[in-house]
């Protein structure tokens, strides 16, 4: 998984250093936000609401949402080995979502490398995710606002395919309709699978937040006191 180990030496390396040294846990933090227009779970561009509500099942926590009035946003809160994990979403329109990431952000003192998006991508067809680390929002308003926001494209992301309407009819129409029933068939799957990547990449920065630890504190043990 070297890629993985890359991707924590550039964004996690230093902050989990300084927070081993200082002892402060409290800063081992992760958010996953789901993306999407509130009081539209059922269509195709609120899919990343849709997901991070079935992760939120994964982790027994789905009775747990709170409306949080400062980020505007549903939370709910858990652990996973060692790292204290937030799921939000937003209680807004797609085009602001942006507001409540970064309000929540603020809330949890976080930066943009400790947030993953998990959204919709016109570009991969139905049955297709993947990950993303950051990049430009390609046209798509909520990644778009989040990055507005946050002042930064660094986030991870979990891009969940819902393919271009076939008959290159109008983009704004597709994203709001529903999924059809062969996409809803297919898509349970494709959103475990997709949640599968998350919780892989997830526990392999609470692995390697935990092991550095450890390495500084051994370090820290056997440094001999001068006579």
């Amino acid at each position: 998984m070297l890629p993985l180990k890359i991707l924590w030496s550039l964004l996690l390396g230093r902050r989990m250093r300084h927070v081993a040294i200082k002892g402060r846990t409290e800063e081992r933090l992760l958010m996953v936000v789901g993306l999407g227009n509130h009081g539209m779970g059922s269509t195709r561009h609120s899919v990343g609401m849709v997901a991070v509500n079935l992760l939120a099942r994964r982790l027994n926590i789905a009775d747990q949402w709170k409306t949080d009035k400062q980020s505007k946003a549903d939370i709910v809160q858990t652990q996973i080995d060692g790292l204290q994990l937030v799921l939000l979403k937003p209680r807004q329109f797609m085009n602001i979502n942006g507001h409540s990431v970064a309000k929540a952000a603020e809330k949890f003192n976080l930066t943009p490398e400790y947030i993953y998006l998990l959204h919709d991508e016109l570009d991969k067809p139905i049955g297709k995710v993947s990950l993303k680390l950051g990049g430009s929002a390609r046209g798509h308003r909520g990644v778009r606002s989040c990055i507005e926001c946050l002042q930064s494209d660094i986030m991870v992301r979990l891009l969940i395919g819902i393919g271009r309407p076939p008959d290159h009819s109008s983009v704004v129409r597709h994203v709001l309709e529903p999924f059809t029933r062969p996409e809803q068939e297919i898509l349970p799957q494709v959103l475990e699978q997709g949640l599968d990547k998350l919780l892989a990449h997830i526990r392999q920065r609470a692995s390697l937040a935990s092991a550095e630890s450890n390495v500084t504190i051994k370090n820290a043990g056997s440094n001999p006191s001068k006579s």
